[in-house]
């Protein structure tokens, strides 16, 4: 035995000291991997739209309705399991709905205790005992485990069992037993959950998503376009800052940067009311929820809207212009105006301008901030990097996210795979060097993470730029497309500028071959394994299909953000993997929390079966299974290792 490996174990047998303690993991380990695998649920797309968000969190895409069906198939009744789906949802809501109207609550209590026990010792099956009490409520951890493992139908222990119940109704406590079960019921039923990109804007209320996913048990995150934009706003990049309150502005979402997260607009305000006070701003007008929106605020927010553009354009403009290196000169389209003539020139052709109103607009610099415009824009930047709230989003988004992740034998990302029109991957130049396929994820990344964290002034610019360049070059995973017309859509009416060509990736995946290349790419056998592709909405009303190349690829995005569901036709795409195998789920879209709780409705969702395996799944067919093989070789090394008389057993 080398050095280095009786090294390493000597230091494993401070952990497990004696061949009892070595020999007892290995069993333990080796049962561990005849296990069912753990469900994952993945979600993409969520763009801010919290309460359905939360729902299709709770019921699991359906899975904790199938748990009750599994448990009490034709012995209940539909309207009875409804009633316990709704409460295992929002447990507290219900409850206090019950409680108003149930004449004999004790008796509620017991029956819904029962119930609640039967439908979580199912849902702890395929866990490990040390694993389900590390999950219980610290409160409740003796009542329920003494619940779920024991036996009410045998007489040995049917007074114990139902003595418990009894006392937790007497001693006033059955609510918050009824809470802790039905959280639990919610853990145990998913175990890992993925959010496959896109978390922020155009819905209302991002903040509140992501402190969900704080307090998630397990997940990861593949940053979208949309959530990398806002990591560069928090690193403090000036130009996704003004991006970030212009998407804001322009969804009738300011409160999220306000109330949500406590930075001040003001100086923006002031701004825009100095300086567009008698304009229009038509070309500016909000697209907002008018039941969630104080229409006497609708003017000033337009102005803050054209103001905040105006700015994002400049500040991109000087980007461009210091990194010439980003080839992104067709997007210097300020100097391309022409105010005599109320034109401006877009790939050569001059267009009339919808707004010929432009105060701050010196064509002599047309990427120059006035001292105003400058000394909001430092202002702003002050107020991002220095609010906690978002610099504690953003700090989570960097632990638990990345650009891509393999797991499990599936590959997630957000957007695309940089594609040639040969079918080719597409190098891209970083600083000088160019990167094709999983490289350029990855140095993209390495950047990404230097913007935020690098104390190198020089470093810390090149990941605060590159920030910016995932967020819209055309060569970027999450973005792909050639350009982003935001300069047209606002200025030229004409609508063919409005146009976004996608990579060549978007057609390409049609074809296996394509998708079997990028498998192996990211070091994944062509057999067996799956795409799952966020970004790209389906549009299912069209005929659609998310499942493409015999269920190698699946694109989960169908409409979650309410603003693509009148061209989706649904209110998106969930996946869930069991150990059964995969399952989609296209849900129609949620009305609300309050209708949910009062009447017993759930989202409706098609459930479509994308692979079932012949074999169920277990942790051995996973990647933690391959983890605990590796653990359980070190192991019977150093079990080996005691009985030579290479190591002494130090608990004797």
């Amino acid at each position: 035995m080398q050095e280095t490996e009786l090294r390493y174990l000597k230091g494993l047998a401070k952990q497990y000291p004696s061949i009892a303690a070595a020999a007892t993991e290995i069993i333990n380990l080796q049962a561990i991997l005849s296990l069912p695998k753990g469900t994952e649920h993945f979600i993409t797309d969520i763009h801010g739209e919290y309460e359905q968000f939360q729902h299709v969190l709770k019921n699991g895409s359906g899975a904790i309705k199938r748990k009750i069906e599994e448990e009490f198939g034709n012995n209940f009744s539909v309207s009875e399991k409804k009633a316990m789906a709704t409460l295992i949802y929002y447990p507290e809501l219900k409850l206090e709905q019950v409680q108003k109207k149930e004449e004999n609550i004790e008796d509620w209590y017991k029956v819904t205790i029962y119930r609640l026990v039967r439908i979580c010792k199912v849902a702890s099956s395929k866990y490990t005992r040390s694993k389900v009490r590390k999950a219980m409520p610290r409160d409740f951890a003796y009542v329920i485990e003494e619940l779920i493992t024991g036996r009410a139908d045998m007489s040995d222990q049917e007074a114990y069992y139902n003595e418990i119940i009894r006392t937790v109704i007497r001693t006033k406590r059955a609510p918050e037993l009824i809470v802790a079960l039905c959280n639990l019921i919610r853990r145990f039923v998913v175990d890992h959950l993925h959010v496959v990109g896109d978390i922020f804007d155009r819905g209302p209320y991002p903040h509140l998503i992501m402190d969900t996913l704080m307090a998630h048990h397990s997940v990861d995150i593949q940053w979208g376009n949309h959530d990398v934009l806002w990591m560069g706003a928090a690193a403090g990049n000036p130009c996704c800052i003004a991006n970030v309150i212009r998407i804001s502005a322009k969804y009738g979402n300011l409160n999220i940067l306000e109330e949500g997260y406590g930075i001040n607009l003001i100086p923006l305000a002031r701004l825009a009311m100095n300086v567009y006070a008698n304009d229009s701003c038509e070309a500016f007008k909000l697209d907002y929820r008018e039941d969630e929106y104080d229409l006497k605020e609708v003017m000033l927010d337009e102005r803050m809207h054209k103001a905040i553009s105006i700015i994002q354009f400049k500040l991109e403009g000087q980007l461009i212009l210091r990194r010439p290196q980003f080839q992104m000169e067709h997007r210097l389209l300020l100097d391309k105006i022409d105010l005599e003539k109320g034109t401006a020139t877009v790939e050569g052709v001059a267009y009339p301008l919808r707004e010929k109103t432009f105060p701050t607009l010196d064509l002599s610099h047309p990427y120059e901030l006035t001292p105003e415009e400058a000394d909001v824009v430092e202002r702003l930047t002050h107020a991002f990097i220095n609010c906690e709230r978002l610099q504690r989003h953003i700090r989570f988004l960097y632990a638990k996210g990345s650009l891509y992740k393999v797991y499990n034998g599936n590959l997630l990302y957000h957007g695309c795979v940089p594609f040639n029109e040969n079918g080719t991957f597409k190098e891209v130049d970083i600083f000088g060097t160019k990167y094709s396929g999983k490289e350029l994820y990855d140095v993209l990344e390495h950047y990404a993470r230097k913007g935020y964290f690098s104390l190198e002034p020089e470093e810390k610019q090149k990941g605060l730029d590159i920030l910016w360049f995932i967020w819209k070059h055309p060569d970027s995973p999450v973005f792909g497309k050639s350009k982003m017309t935001t300069f047209e859509r606002y200025f030229v009416a004409d609508k063919s500028t409005h146009q976004e060509p996608k990579n060549p990736y978007y057609r390409l995946i049609e074809q296996e071959e394509t998708v079997n290349r990028i498998l192996v790419e990211f070091g994944l056998p062509v057999e067996d394994s799956h795409i799952i592709n966020g970004h790209i909405p389906v549009e299912s009303k069209k005929g659609e299909s998310p499942v493409k190349c015999n269920g190698k690829l699946l694109i989960i995005d169908g409409g979650f953000s309410k603003a693509y569901q009148p061209k989706t036709g649904i209110a998106g795409y969930t996946l869930i993997y069991n150990s059964y195998g995969l399952l989609l789920a296209a849900h129609e879209p949620f009305e609300s929390v309050e209708k949910a709780v009062q009447n017993e409705s759930d989202i409706h969702s098609h459930m479509v079966v994308v692979q079932h395996t012949a074999r169920r799944i277990t942790v051995a067919d996973t990647d933690g299974g391959k983890e605990i093989r590796e653990v359980i070789s070190d192991l019977e090394q150093l079990l080996a290792a005691y009985r030579e008389g290479l190591i002494v057993e130090s608990s004797l």
